[in-house]
């Protein structure tokens, strides 16, 4: 495998105390990865850890965003493939091999190029991976037409993972930076995530990607471990509503009015998961 075939780029903001552990996690990895660090906060905190890792260390300037910071993050990757990294999340040895290998075969399995490639994944709780949470579950079902690596490039079953909510995890994602960028271009479009979105950008792009030609690679394997805690960014927009709005705009993408109001009622009731006592 090639070593430079695959960037892992690490989004960090203020200084997480789970970053080593996210860093260490990426250099146990099975096979060899660029792995490099953007942040719009530099801090020595930061730029220490990157100096003991041996972790290219950038600073973004300009105005502190989620969309901004992910949108950097795919612009400093010089691979094909790459992984946009969140500070406090940890992934499995075998997460770069798997997620790779997915990608180089998937032109020949679907007849289409790669538009990302994700996975199963546990949440981590108090340095406790759980893998039978009930939103995790959900998820699971939701992404049943993707388990068959022959639909993944088809529109119906790419719209049909994300219909019900969002459910694919983004730390677990890796992009087909080349091909996303070819897609922009033509589209007329400069970035891939929406500033417009606090919460759901991630979902905004996963819809946008959905209706163009290419596959949404799944594979359901735990490689990956989503933090879970009280100070994570998830929770702060949980508890300001933030998402909520949020949800009723994509589910009006994708269903007409009124049932898209109902779906979205249903599905703020799974965010109470993102609790550290659930």
């Amino acid at each position: 495998m090639k070593k430079n075939i695959h960037s892992f780029v690490i989004c960090a903001y203020g200084d997480s105390p789970y970053l080593e552990k996210c860093i260490e996690s990426l250099k146990n990895q099975t096979v060899s990865s660029v792995i490099k660090l953007t942040t719009s906060t530099p801090s020595d905190y930061i730029r220490d850890l990157c100096s003991k890792y041996d972790v290219e260390y950038n600073i973004r300037t300009g105005t502190p965003s989620i969309g901004n910071d992910w949108n950097e993050a795919l612009r400093i990757a010089d691979t094909r493939y790459a992984t946009i990294v969140h500070q406090d999340d940890v992934y499995e040895p075998d997460y770069a091999k798997k997620v790779i290998t997915a990608a180089r075969n998937t032109n020949r399995i679907t007849g289409v190029e790669p538009q990302i490639v994700f996975t199963d994944y546990s949440e981590l709780v108090n340095g406790i991976k759980y893998a039978k949470r009930r939103n995790l579950i959900i998820k699971r079902i939701l992404l049943l037409s993707l388990r068959l690596r022959k639909l993944q490039g088809f529109r119906w079953a790419k719209r049909n993972a994300i219909r019900f909510g969002n459910a694919i995890c983004c730390p677990t994602v890796t992009y087909n930076i080349q091909y996303i960028r070819k897609l922009l271009a033509e589209a007329g479009r400069t970035e891939l995530f929406s500033n417009d979105f606090r919460s759901n950008l991630d979902w905004e792009a996963w819809e946008w990607l959905s209706v163009r030609k290419g596959a949404f690679v799944y594979l359901p394997e735990i490689l990956a471990a989503h933090r879970i805690h009280e100070d994570s960014e998830t929770t702060r927009i949980i508890q300001d509503n933030d998402r909520t709005r949020e949800d009723m705009v994509l589910f009006s993408r994708l269903w007409p009015q009124g049932i898209a109001a109902l779906i979205s009622r249903l599905y703020k009731k799974s965010e109470d998961t993102n609790n550290v006592r659930k």
